[in-house]
């Protein structure tokens, strides 16, 4: 795909959908934010991955003409389809994926199954559940190639909501050998912390606990998940997002040594991913770019091989 198809791709906002809700409506529209589309031209890494590295959080969004945007979504986007996401793990050398359904498509989660059905077995996903949903159809989604669910405790995705709800949830995927994903406001691990190691499955935690590099490593909400990475086997942390903890901005590198100190914390139980297209970031980062930050954290190959194939495979359960 050239740059010109691939701005095609990412910059047509999802028209089709945001006229028929407000056609629905009346003619009304809700006042909906509207988010930066991707880099439309990553960089070639000078990192060569592994073999069979896996981004192990990542989005598909629409096109919104296939896979209508929720009405209750929190923000607006532009499509950012399976051809341009094919397209940039290419480009970064990345063979698997782990598609993590965003909030925009609601419980609505063919934009992910579909694409794995079409992935010859090299993408898993990432479910977005409800408490209504009956066994067959958590069971459907496991067929489908889903391996857990996710919960984003953000105010600007909807907030805490029923914790009797959650924990239900829980135990109705732990059956079927699903994870959980977890997403929280910055500072909130030590408040989670019992609720998550009295889990009765794996839990990741996403953006490494949405730490903030300007409070230094000696900020209590990172020591905070330190200490529960270390202590429960359970807990998972994916090393992504360092655009969103950089105080900095690019190249991020301030958000690097968090990246290393939760590598060496608990190198067996650490995950990569670009979180691609992005949403919600203050700074767009480059794909390539993303990738070139690996060495800086992960500088022996066996730590990279842990980090980008062997862990996402245990975990997510590739053959």
């Amino acid at each position: 795909m050239n740059r010109r198809e691939c701005l095609h791709l990412l910059t047509g906002l999802a028209g089709a959908a945001l006229a028929s809700e407000a056609r629905a409506q009346g003619g009304e529209q809700r006042s909906i934010p509207t988010i930066e589309p991707p880099d439309p031209s990553p960089k070639t890494p000078s990192l060569k991955l592994p073999a069979k590295s896996c981004d192990s959080h990542t989005h598909i969004f629409g096109p919104a003409s296939r896979y209508p945007f929720s009405e209750k979504r929190p923000y607006n986007t532009a499509d950012a389809p399976l051809e341009a996401f094919r397209s940039v793990h290419e480009k970064i050398g990345v063979e698997r994926c782990v598609i993590v359904n965003a909030t925009v498509h609601g419980t609505d989660n063919r934009v992910v199954t579909d694409a794995i059905a079409q992935s010859e077995g090299a993408y898993k996903g990432i479910a977005n559940v409800n408490d209504e949903m009956t066994e067959k159809e958590l069971a459907a989604l496991d067929k489908a190639g889903i391996c857990g669910c996710r919960f984003a405790f953000l105010k600007r995705l909807g907030g805490v909501g029923d914790m009797g709800k959650f924990q239900r949830i829980v135990h109705r995927v732990a059956e079927l050998g699903w994870h959980i994903d977890v997403y929280f406001e910055p500072g909130t691990i030590a408040e989670f912390a019992p609720i998550l190691s009295a889990l009765p499955t794996p839990y990741v935690i996403d953006h490494m606990g949405t730490v903030q590099a300007g409070k230094g490593l000696d900020d209590l909400g990172f020591t905070a998940l330190l200490d529960l990475q270390r202590k429960d086997e359970k807990c998972w942390v994916k090393i992504t997002g360092l655009e969103r903890a950089s105080a900095a901005g690019k190249p991020f590198h301030d958000a690097v040594p968090f990246a290393k100190a939760l590598i060496d914390n608990a190198p067996d139980r650490v995950l990569w991913g670009t979180d691609w297209p992005h949403p919600n970031v203050k700074v767009m980062p480059n794909d390539g770019e993303i990738v070139d930050l690996i060495p800086l954290y992960a500088a022996d190959a066996k730590l990279q091989q842990k980090l980008l194939v062997d862990n996402p495979a245990r975990l997510f359960k590739f053959t």
